[in-house]
C-alpha cells in the first residue's frame, strides 16, 4: 500500500521553517540534509489534518493550511508527497514535542531532527530535499509566487 507523506511549507520571519536532519543512519544516499517539516499521515486524518499535527509535532508551532503547493510520487519510498503552503498562527517556533524528539525507538536510525528558519536567499545552499521538490520550490521563490 502506498505511505501518504505531507508537508508544511512555512513562511516565517525572514525565511521558512525547515528540518535539519543530521547523523541518519537509515539512509546510505544523505546522512545530513534539510526537508520540509511533515509526515506519515495518521488513521483517518485528512492531508490537510494531518500536515498541521505534524507540524505541532516536529516545531511546536500552529499553521493554517492554504493551498497545496506540489504533489509527487517516490516509486524509491513507495510513497506520495503531499505539500502545503502554510501560514504561521502562533506557538513557540522549535518547541515541538513528536515521538523523533522523545528517544522513541522506532526512530533509532532517524538520526538529529534541528528545527531551523532558512533564509530565503540560502534556500539554494542547502541540501533540501525531495531534489525535485527543491527545484520548484526555488523557481516559485525566484518568481516571488511564495
Amino acid at each position: 500500500m502506498e505511505r501518504i507523506r505531507v508537508a508544511g511549507i512555512i513562511p516565517i520571519e525572514d525565511g521558512f521553517a525547515i528540518m535539519h536532519r543530521t547523523n541518519v543512519l537509515k539512509r546510505k544516499d544523505y546522512k545530513e540534509y534539510y526537508t520540509f517539516p511533515g509526515g506519515g499521515l495518521e488513521k483517518g486524518e485528512t492531508l490537510k489534518e494531518g500536515t498541521i499535527r505534524e507540524i505541532k509535532e516536529e516545531l511546536g508551532i500552529n499553521v493554517k493550511v492554504i493551498k497545496k503547493l506540489y504533489e509527487i510520487k517516490s516509486d524509491k519510498f513507495n510513497q506520495k508527497e503531499v505539500f502545503y503552503l502554510c501560514e504561521y498562527i502562533s506557538g513557540q517556533f522549535g518547541t515541538g514535542d513528536g515521538p523523533e524528539f522523545n528517544n522513541d525507538p522506532k526512530y533509532i536510525d532517524s538520526g538529529n531532527y534541528l528545527p531551523e528558519i532558512i533564509k530565503r536567499e540560502d534556500i539554494k545552499k542547502i541540501l533540501l530535499l525531495p531534489l525535485e521538490i527543491k527545484d520548484m520550490f526555488i523557481k516559485d521563490i525566484e518568481e516571488k509566487k511564495i
